[in-house]
């Protein structure tokens, strides 16, 4: 019976913890349409979480596509089919490497940031002070972080998804001996309207998950440095996990349809 109460204690916390997330961002969402709006805190959401992530979504793509052309060579000679390199690479940055790289890394950098920032203002009581001002901290703080995040991670994918095709073009071109036009021809003959709309759609759901797991957790945090550093580490945890399961669930969507 031991075994069965903490599996059945375990469950009930899970549950627990999906209903809370569930009502936040529901509450989250809710004062979407309704005023007032803060765009000074978005426009700045903006900036921290898009244009500050840039160099690192560059470079994370840029590596990515480059290995990607030649694990893709290496293994595609072993059937005599190495000039399949620019598709695969295409596809793969595209429909699956581009999107969920760029999310972790945005799990990374900015659901800590958001988590540690938040959780700092819940310790030392300036959240109790926006409430004491009449000012709703989840539209403070919460909403202009996640519609930043949804709206910028979409952009972020795109730009991740084609410096990694740029990073395999480099490698096939420089170190594999492809032809730069004929390289360029298949990349793009090959891709299709739906793997892009695939890839930013499952942008703007990772930067969703993302800036709301930093913002749930830094709201929830626990008191003083230990609370700070919990509430930052969970957030990141529950963020990766999150994409990558939202990940198998649009893919598989996308692939029924």
């Amino acid at each position: 019976m031991n075994a069965l109460r903490a599996v059945g204690r375990a469950v009930i916390m899970a549950l627990a913890i999906i209903g809370r997330v569930t009502i936040f961002a529901a509450d989250t969402i809710s004062h979407m349409v309704r005023p007032p709006f803060y765009w000074r805190e978005f426009g700045v959401a903006i900036m921290q979480i898009g244009f500050y992530s840039l160099p690192v979504v560059g470079l994370t793509a840029l590596f990515t596509g480059g290995a990607l052309a030649l694990q893709i060579y290496s293994g595609g000679a072993r059937f005599s089919a190495e000039a399949v390199v620019p598709q695969i690479v295409a596809i793969g940055m595209v429909r699956e490497l581009g999107p969920v790289l760029v999310g972790l890394m945005i799990a990374a950098r900015v659901t800590s940031s958001l988590a540690a920032e938040i959780a700092t203002m819940h310790v030392t009581e300036q959240i109790d002070a926006l409430t004491t001002l009449s000012t709703n901290p989840a539209k403070y703080l919460t909403l202009p972080r996640v519609l930043a995040a949804t709206l910028v991670m979409p952009i972020l994918v795109g730009i991740g998804d084609v410096i990694g095709i740029l990073g395999g073009f480099v490698v096939g071109t420089e170190r594999l001996g492809f032809n730069a036009a004929n390289y360029i021809t298949n990349t793009v003959n090959f891709l299709e309207f739906h793997d892009v709309a695939s890839s930013l759609i499952k942008g703007a759901a990772f930067g969703f998950i993302a800036a709301l797991m930093g913002c749930y957790y830094g709201m929830n945090s626990g008191r003083g440095a230990q609370g700070v550093g919990q509430a930052t580490k969970q957030s990141v945890v529950a963020a990766a996990v999150l994409i990558l399961a939202a990940n198998f669930i649009l893919t598989e969507a996308f692939f029924s349809a």
